[in-house]
């Protein structure tokens, strides 16, 4: 603003600044005030450790906008809504306080040039962006977006902001021109004869009008959606630092593993995560169940649990009144139970929340009410029963060797440089074990040192835990960590990503054998094994395929490359599906949903729809996995589709023990 302009404004003009901030300010306060107050009732959770993997967050999600350009449309413009915020808010300060206190010795933002031209770029910018915004939204709206009044009156305020900026930018440059103002000074070709009384009249007019809308801006934004603008740098600085895979939580009481299904049985992380979501639908847009056809939105249940929240802890004396059940009013245990723990929807979130965790907790919840169906439960009392989702004696999980001309090791009895977890799919499911003896035949070939457990391993626990029973996951859990205390080992090398992600993240294998262990998939230890020239290629294949991503090597732990360096390796022509990598679409036997009996009608299984996605590539007729899950599920799937003529499964290990046979 003019300096000049300053000193004719009126005492009560400072009056009302002065007003308008408090109350501006009062409501603002009152809310945060509010929900740090319900944030204290939940339960604790440790996110405040390892500050710097959390400034590093800070700097690549918040500062860098990483996750916003998942979707190219769109990501450019929010870069700009992001940092233009940032900006504005910055300046705005800056100018509330030089405009409060005008007695303070300093310039406003805007009559320092560099700003000022900085101010204008920026403005042209977001104004741009917004057109892209409402361009989108109204014309080419993607599936599953939201259209808000919260939104329609934030891009309005956000406009408001940007054109009187630049209109007062237009009046300032028809009294005195600068060579750091050019928008300004292409504005006041419009306001050309205009008259210097009348430029500071406009000038002041809109100062005030923007002043107004930054005020009530402030007071709206944390009672709206769009609360997500400040909560969401504090989300991304939470993040689970160890692995988003990872479900412990840390510093949480023991109660917490019983489940939640009210706000203030979660911890206040799952909590403050409701607050943070912007309801862009991302998380909608890819996930395998929702796009199926079945009732689970991610998107809803985040907002379902914020409903609850505003319903349960923002309208009513906290202590004083007994708070309703989320799971069968909000949230419907069918929705609960139709996840895959893929994670697809916590990739492409832009905001950083983690819905898997909030969904696992909810089914903890059920899990100690009985409320599992009658074949998730004999599958557990399997477990309990026999350490494996089988049924089957601890003697037959080694059967699988009995096809083998050679003798495996006992890792128990004797020393091994690689002690191979197999998994239970691996050893027990009839259509994965010739593929199990195929990665022996691998190893042997390369002459590595490897053992098993024999009737001491039990599953993983995996699958278990994301069901929601934490109890018996940590009963496997143990007699694993037993098991694997009393044999020799170097490295633990295992066929299943879900087992993979346990043991690796999970398991905290270090402190539980006092030694660093490493966990390796076996694509990783192959590519090894071919890096190093311990496995000689005879034949490359010199076919055209396709590769799928398994959800818990490579989202989950990113695991991209080992698999396709393999491919290449024995000469395969790798023809990748649209959606691969960290985009892969899930198989859908993931949390537990393999052994769930599913009567729902639906459009289109996850399974199927990747089926038909490599279907559609050309000259494509080999399906090429690396999860024993997956042959199940995709030779099912290949089926049902009918393409049985068309398109094959095939493991990784059969591939590569054909080139070297």
């Amino acid at each position: 603003m003019d300096p000049v302009e300053l000193k004719i404004l009126s005492i009560p003009g400072y009056f009302y600044l002065w007003l308008l901030t408090i109350i501006s300010l009062t409501f603002f306060v009152t809310r945060t005030y509010k929900i740090i107050n319900i944030l204290k009732k939940a339960k604790p959770e440790n996110r405040l450790d390892n500050y710097s993997k959390r400034t590093y967050n800070f700097i690549r999600y918040v500062l860098g906008q990483k996750k916003l350009f998942g979707e190219r449309s769109i990501g450019l413009p929010h870069f700009f809504f992001f940092w233009g915020f940032v900006f504005y808010a910055t300046t705005f300060w800056w100018n509330l306080i030089r405009g409060l206190v005008p007695v303070i010795p300093i310039p406003y933002a805007d009559e320092v040039g560099i700003v000022g031209l900085i101010l204008e770029i920026s403005g042209v910018l977001v104004l741009i962006s917004i057109i892209i915004a409402v361009i989108r939204r109204t014309f080419f709206p993607p599936p599953h977006l939201q259209k808000s009044r919260d939104a329609v009156i934030i891009l309005s305020l956000i406009t408001i902001l940007m054109v009187t900026l630049l209109i007062a930018q237009g009046a300032k440059g028809t009294i005195e021109q600068s060579s750091l103002s050019p928008a300004g000074t292409v504005i006041a070709t419009f306001f050309a004869g205009m008259p210097i009384s009348g430029a500071h009249n406009l000038y002041s007019a809109m100062w005030w009008i923007h002043i107004i809308a930054v005020l009530f801006f402030l007071a709206y934004i944390p009672y709206s959606k769009h609360l997500h603008l400040l909560t969401s740098p504090v989300n991304a600085f939470l993040l689970n630092d160890d692995s988003p895979a990872n479900l412990t939580i840390k510093g949480g009481t023991e109660e917490i593993t019983q489940g939640s299904s009210k706000w203030d049985e979660f911890t206040w992380k799952q909590v403050f995560q409701t607050l943070t979501c912007a309801e862009c639908g991302r998380c909608d847009r890819v996930c395998p169940a929702l796009n199926s056809g079945y009732k689970l939105s991610p998107r809803s249940i985040l907002h379902e649990m914020k409903m609850h929240l505003y319903e349960e802890a923002f309208t009513k004396e906290i202590d004083k009144i007994e708070v309703k059940s989320l799971i069968g009013g909000y949230i419907s245990h069918e929705e609960l139970w139709q996840c895959t723990t893929c994670m697809a929807c916590m990739e492409r979130c832009p905001v950083l929340n983690e819905h898997v965790t909030a969904i696992v907790q909810m089914r903890r919840y059920l899990v100690s009410q009985g409320d599992v169906e009658a074949t998730v439960q004999d599958m557990l009392q399997k477990l309990t029963r026999y350490g494996n989702s089988f049924g089957q004696s601890d003697r037959n999980r080694a059967k699988w060797t009995n096809g083998l001309d050679f003798k495996i090791k006992d890792a128990r009895k004797e020393e091994v440089e690689y002690l191979w977890f197999t998994g239970d799919y691996s050893a027990f499911d009839q259509r994965v074990q010739n593929l199990t003896r195929s990665t022996a035949k691998i190893f042997q070939a390369s002459g590595l040192d490897f053992g098993i457990l024999y009737e001491a391993e039990k599953n993983s626990g995996n699958d278990v835990r994301r069901i929601g029973e934490e109890g018996l996951f940590e009963v496997l859990k143990d007699k694993n960590i037993a098991a694997l205390g009393k044999a020799k080992f170097k490295i633990i090398v295992t066929t299943d990503p879900h087992t993979y992600n346990t043991l690796k993240n999970e398991y905290n294998l270090d402190e539980a054998l006092g030694a660093h262990i490493e966990v390796l998939h076996y694509t990783e230890l192959i590519d090894e094994l071919i890096l190093n020239r311990k496995i000689e290629i005879k034949n490359k294949l010199n076919i055209n395929a396709t590769y799928h991503d398994p959800c818990y090597l490579g989202r989950y732990n990113g695991i991209f490359d080992p698999p396709r360096r393999i491919l290449k390796a024995i000469g395969v022509n790798l023809i990748e599906m649209p959606r691969n990598k960290q985009n892969s679409y899930c198989c859908g036997a993931g949390g537990g949903k393999i052994w769930m009996e599913d009567k729902t009608k639906v459009m289109e299984r996850p399974a199927e729809n990747r089926i038909n996605e490599a279907v559609a590539l050309k000259n494509v007729k080999t399906f090429i996995v690396a999860c024993p899950k997956d042959i199940a599920m995709f030779q099912d799937a290949i089926k049902t589709v009918g393409c049985e003529e068309s398109m094959t499964v095939k493991d990784i290990s059969e591939l590569v023990l054909e080139v070297i046979g």
